[in-house]
Order: C-alpha cells, then structure tokens, then sequence
C-alpha cells in the first residue's frame, strides 16, 4: 500500500531552522539524504522530493476552453508543503516507522497520508 509522508513547513519550523548552527542543519539535510538511501536500499522509496518556496507556485485554471497561470489567488496559511516521501510498504504500521525516520519528526512532526488505490475502480 502507497502512503505519502508529508512534510510540512511553519513558522515553528523556520524559527527552529534559523536556530541551528551550520553544522546542524548540514546534518539536517544529511539525514533526509540518508533516509532516501535506506528506503531506496529497502526498496519502499516510490519518489521523494523538496518542493521550491510557495512563492514559485502558480495556480492554473480553465476558463471558456483557456489555460489561465496566474500567481494567485492564495489562501493564507500559516504553513505550506515543504517536501514528501511516496513509499510503497505492507501496512500503516511500516508507513509510520518510516516516517519516524524522517529527520522532521523529531522538531515539528510530519504527516502521514494513505494514498487511494483507484485500480479497481470503474468509472
């Protein structure tokens, strides 16, 4: 079963980064490379992936049979996706060692989302 891990990005956590020395946060981001490894060497790692700042994104819509990018409208939020991990385990259980491996957990904690099977689905 497909579980998407989620890592999420607050005030919290850029006051927490902003407090780490270099040598903190380069371990920081050595543990994300590390957990990548170890899924990818266990064979559970679907994709992982940082997302760029919100700022980057833009937002598409149709409208009248047009492609409509534009920068907005956003809502407020107090914190945005910062990255995720797909992985591909037995059961929930699995999912959540996993994510307790994500170096996030240990500050602001991350989330963790079964992903719908729609295989079977008829439409």
């Amino acid at each position: 079963m497909k579980y998407l891990i989620l890592i999420q990005s607050n005030e919290r956590s850029l006051a927490l980064w902003d407090k780490m020395s270099d040598d903190e946060r380069t371990a920081f981001g050595r543990g994300h490379l590390t957990l990548n490894d170890e899924m990818s060497e266990a064979g559970v790692l679907v994709a992982s992936e940082g997302l760029a700042d919100p700022a980057l994104a833009r937002f598409v819509a149709v409208r009248d049979g047009s492609t409509v990018v534009s920068d907005g409208p956003f809502t407020e939020v107090k914190e945005h996706l910062a990255g995720f991990y797909l992985i591909d385990v037995g059961d929930e259980k699995e999912a959540f060692s996993w994510a307790a491996k994500v170096p996030d957990a240990a500050t602001i904690g991350v989330e963790v989302r079964p992903v719908l099977d729609m295989s079977g689905w008829e439409f």
